[in-house]
This record gives C-alpha cells, sequence and structure tokens, in this order.
C-alpha cells in the first residue's frame, strides 16, 4: 500500500501526534476499505485535501491499488460521514461547508463541550487524569513552534477528543471525534495557513481551571476558545487551488 507523504514544503509530522483516524482506536483498519478510508480521512483532516477537492475514481484506484468498487465503498462511507459530498454526474468532492452548517456544528461543539467539563468535574481525582492532557499540550506547542504544522493541527484536534474519551463513554468520543472532524474542515476552509497561533494557550487554560475546579472560569474559557474560531470563519474565503494528489503522494497525470 502506498503510504502518504506531506507535500513538499510541508515538514516532517511527529511521531507523538496521533493521526485523526487513530483516535477511535483502529475501528476501520482492518479491511482494505477501512484502510483507504483512513489514508483519505487523515488527508482530509490535515488539510493536505483542501474543502472542494475533487476525488478522481480513476486516479484513487491507481495510487491505492485497488478496483473501483472498493473506492465507491470509501466514498460513500466518507460521504456519510460528512468528509466528502457525491454529486450527481460530477464526482466526489472533499466537503465544503456553508454558513447555516458551521453556525449549527459550532454551536453543537459548545455544547457538548460544556457537558464533557460539567462530567469531569465529578472525578475525585481529576488532577491526575489531565496529566498527559497537559503532555500533549506540550507537543502541541512544541509542534508549533518547530514548524510542524500537520503535527500541531492534530494535536490541537486530539486535545478535544481526549478531553471526552477521559469519561469513559465510547459513544461521546466517537461524536466528539466526528465534530471536531467537521469543525477542521470548516477551519480549513476559511483560515490561512499559519494564522492562529493560540490553541496550546488556551488550552493549558482550561485544564488549569479544572484542575482549580472553577466550573464557571472553565466554562467560558472553552466558550471562548470555541466562539474566537466560529468568529474567525465570518470572511469567506475559498480554499487555495492545489494538486489534490500530492496528499497521496503522488501527482496529476
Amino acid at each position: 500500500m502506498l503510504q502518504l507523504s506531506s507535500t513538499p514544503s510541508t515538514p516532517a509530522v511527529d511521531v507523538e501526534a496521533p493521526s485523526a483516524s487513530s483516535l477511535l482506536g483502529g475501528k476501520r483498519h482492518e479491511s482494505e476499505t477501512g484502510r483507504i478510508y483512513n489514508e483519505i480521512f487523515d488527508a482530509v483532516m490535515d488539510r493536505r485535501l483542501l474543502p472542494g477537492t475533487k476525488l478522481t475514481e480513476a486516479k484513487l484506484c491507481e495510487i491505492f491499488s485497488c478496483s473501483r468498487t472498493v473506492i465507491r465503498a470509501v466514498l460513500a462511507e466518507l460521504a456519510h460521514d460528512k468528509i466528502v459530498s457525491l454529486e450527481t454526474n460530477r464526482g466526489a468532492f472533499v466537503w465544503q461547508p456553508d454558513p447555516k452548517e458551521t453556525r449549527e456544528v459550532f454551536e453543537l461543539r459548545r455544547d457538548m463541550e460544556c457537558l464533557i467539563i460539567d462530567k469531569l468535574l465529578r472525578f475525585p481525582d481529576l488532577e491526575q487524569k489531565l496529566q498527559g492532557l497537559y503532555g500533549m499540550v506540550r507537543r502541541e506547542q512544541s509542534s508549533y513552534n518547530a514548524g510542524q504544522r500537520i503535527s500541531w493541527i492534530r494535536l490541537s484536534n486530539a486535545f478535544h477528543v481526549e478531553m471526552a474519551r477521559l469519561l469513559g463513554n465510547d459513544v461521546l468520543t466517537e461524536l466528539m471525534h466526528m465534530l471536531c472532524a467537521r469543525t477542521s474542515l470548516i477551519i480549513a476552509y476559511h483560515d490561512k495557513p499559519g494564522e492562529q497561533a493560540c490553541s496550546f494557550f488556551e488550552h493549558e487554560e482550561i485544564l488549569n481551571l479544572l484542575c482549580q475546579r472553577d466550573r464557571e472560569g472553565a466554562l467560558h474559557a472553552m466558550q471562548h476558545h470555541l466562539l474566537a474560531c466560529e468568529q474567525r470563519m465570518n470572511e469567506e474565503q475559498a480554499p487555495a487551488k492545489q494538486d489534490p494528489w500530492q496528499a497521496f503522494g503522488a501527482t496529476r497525470l
């Protein structure tokens, strides 16, 4: 199987930065369809494939050395998860947000993340449980400082999924995983590369407030964190054109 690579101008990925597809415990790694799903999903979440990019069946078959039947099954799964949109007589495209979906995704994120904070505060050993997240925030800042953009994006998203995982509720973790994926696509559609560098400071502030058992402070910090992301989406900005096949270590024929 062809391994995905970063685009030529992108620094190597820190091995400690979990890929988005790994955050559900390798759920889809057991079949050919699952492995290809994960590789395309990670390319989208890493912003190596930007919203609006057309995914051509023939080229995907060549890249992954598989049949059209397999690729169509993968694209159908990605469409089900709102990562890809399938358009009649046009093909498959990486999902692009509209204003209504953007508002709804961020609204649900705020509600879910505040629910998670309330549930975390019930743990008597919360400070101990949060130590792994402190380590993730340190790696997030190190990745940003080292110019490892893909690692930074991965760790920033993983922080929120791992907060949910601490509760031990697999359904909630899966829901947060997909909400974070949709949010990442929205940000990729609107943001300029490297525009924001504050996520690790805000993540650390949330953890500190949780350790202090400052419920109101933690809720306010999380709301502010997510609202700041949403407010950056106000100005419509189409994604830059790219050769999509560079995301898979290949070039256009």
